[in-house]
C-alpha cells in the first residue's frame, strides 16, 4: 500500500507550537509521509527567530520554504500577503501532489493555501473549525470550513456549528484541542533563567507573583495602538513584575510595535519592572501560562489551554467574542480603569479548578488515524441533513 503524502503548511509560530505532537505522530506513522511547508511570519526572525532551525533540527523534511509575506503591518500588506501565498504554495502544492493538505485555524494565509488546494484537486483537513471568534478571523476560518471535507473540531459547540454549515456528520471529528493536549503533556517547570535569556528589560524573579500580557492586533479595528496602551498603563499602575510578549503579524502591528517601542524608550518609568520577548519555545510559554498570576490580552492562550492549567484570564476586547469559555476567564473593555480592576479581581480569586471543554486525550492520534485510514475526496456536497 503506498503512503499517503501529507502536507502541514506551518505559517506562525504559534501553529508550530501547538500542533508538534501532530507532526511528530504523522512522521512517524509508518502509511504516512509527511512534508511541511514553512512561509509567513515564521521565515521572520523578528516573530520566529531560529523556529526553522530548530524544525529542520528535529529531522522533520521541510518540502519548501516560501517568502511570501509583504512587509508593513497593516491592511494593504496583510490582502498582498494572502495573494502572495496563493501563487506561491499553488506552485509548490502542485509540483508535491499530495493526497492531503492540512490546514489550521483562522490565518488569513491558511485560507489562501485552503484556496489552492482546493482548485488543485487536493483533499483538505481542517483543524478547529467552527468557532466562534471575533475580528475578521471568523469569517476566515468559516471559509475555510467550506473548503475542507475532514474536519478536526475542538468542542461540542463548534462540531454543531460546522454540521449546521452543510458539511457532511461523517467527515466531522471532535478530537479536542491540540494545544490544550500540549498543555497536558509538557513539563511546565521554568526557571528564571530560561525567561530572562529571551528579549530584553527587567530581569524577572519567577518566585515572585508576575503578569504575562498577550495581545494582538484586532483586524477589524482602527485604534490597536490606543487599546494597547491603554492596557501598558492598567498593567503599569498594578506595579507588579510583567511579561509582554510581542503581537503578531496581523494588520495593525506595525502601530503596536511602535507604540511599545516609544513607550520603552521615553517612558521608562512605565515598562521598568517589563520583559518584552518576541517568542520562546511551546513548552516554555505552557510553562509561563502555568505559573502566571493572570494572562491579559486577547490571545486564545487564555481561553483554551489557561482553561486546562486553570490560570486566571482578562479578556480584554472583541478579539476573542464569542469563544467558547471556561470560568477563568474575566472580560473587560478598552477602559484602563475596567482592565485593572479585573485584573485586581483574578489576583484575589487566585488559581480556578481545571476546566475540560476543549481537552480530549490523545487528540493528535484521532487526528492521525484519521488521516492515515479516511476515504479521501475532493468534490463536495452540502449535506441538507445535519
Amino acid at each position: 500500500m503506498a503512503k499517503r503524502t501529507i502536507c502541514f503548511p506551518i505559517t506562525s509560530r504559534a501553529y508550530y507550537g501547538r500542533s508538534q505532537l501532530l507532526i511528530r505522530k504523522l512522521q512517524a506513522h509508518p502509511q504516512l509521509d509527511l512534508k511541511l511547508m514553512l512561509g509567513g511570519s515564521i521565515l521572520l526572525d523578528k516573530y520566529s527567530r531560529h523556529i526553522a532551525d530548530d524544525i529542520t533540527a528535529g529531522g522533520f523534511d521541510i518540502a519548501a520554504s516560501l517568502l511570501n509575506v509583504v512587509e508593513g503591518g497593516n491592511h494593504v500588506a496583510m490582502a498582498k500577503t494572502a495573494c502572495l501565498t496563493a501563487l506561491e504554495f499553488t506552485n509548490e502544492l502542485h509540483k508535491l501532489g499530495p493526497d492531503v493538505v492540512v490546514i489550521c485555524g483562522d490565518r488569513f494565509e491558511q485560507l489562501a493555501i485552503a484556496m489552492a488546494a482546493a482548485y488543485l484537486n487536493i483533499t483538505i483537513a481542517h483543524i478547529e473549525g467552527g468557532d466562534v471568534t471575533g475580528s475578521i478571523d471568523e469569517s476566515v476560518r468559516h471559509a475555510i470550513t467550506k473548503l475542507a471535507h475532514l474536519h478536526f473540531v475542538t468542542n461540542a459547540d463548534a462540531e454543531r456549528r460546522v454540521k449546521a454549515m452543510g458539511e457532511n456528520p461523517a467527515c466531522v471529528f471532535n478530537t479536542g484541542s491540540l494545544d490544550v493536549e500540549l498543555a497536558a503533556s509538557v513539563d511546565t517547570s521554568i526557571t528564571s533563567e530560561q525567561v530572562n535569556s529571551f528579549g530584553v528589560g527587567y530581569d524577572l524573579d519567577l518566585a515572585e507573583p508576575f503578569l504575562m500580557v498577550v495581545q494582538h492586533p484586532v483586524t477589524t479595528e482602527t485604534d490597536n495602538r490606543g487599546h494597547l496602551e491603554t492596557t501598558l498603563r492598567a498593567v503599569a499602575s498594578l506595579d507588579m513584575p510583567v511579561i509582554w510578549f510581542w503581537p503578531n503579524a496581523d494588520a495593525g502591528t506595525a502601530e503596536m510595535a511602535d507604540s511599545l517601542r516609544h513607550t520603552r524608550e521615553r517612558h521608562p518609568e512605565l515598562t521598568a519592572r517589563m520583559h518584552f520577548i518576541t517568542n520562546v519555545p511551546a513548552d516554555h510559554f505552557v510553562g509561563l501560562l502555568a505559573h502566571t498570576a493572570c494572562l491579559v490580552g486577547n490571545s486564545s492562550a487564555g481561553i483554551k489551554e489557561c482553561s486546562y492549567l486553570g490560570t486566571p484570564v482578562v479578556n480584554i476586547g472583541g478579539r476573542q467574542q464569542g469563544r467558547l469559555t471556561a470560568d477563568h476567564v474575566t472580560h473587560s473593555g478598552y477602559e484602563a480603569t475596567d482592565i485593572a480592576a479585573a485584573i485586581a479581581l483574578q489576583l484575589a480569586h487566585g488559581r480556578y479548578e481545571s476546566s475540560h471543554i476543549y481537552y480530549r486525550p490523545n487528540a493528535s492520534q484521532a487526528i492521525v488515524d484519521v488521516l492515515a485510514g479516511a476515504e479521501l475526496y475532493t468534490q463536495k456536497r452540502f449535506f441538507d441533513g445535519a
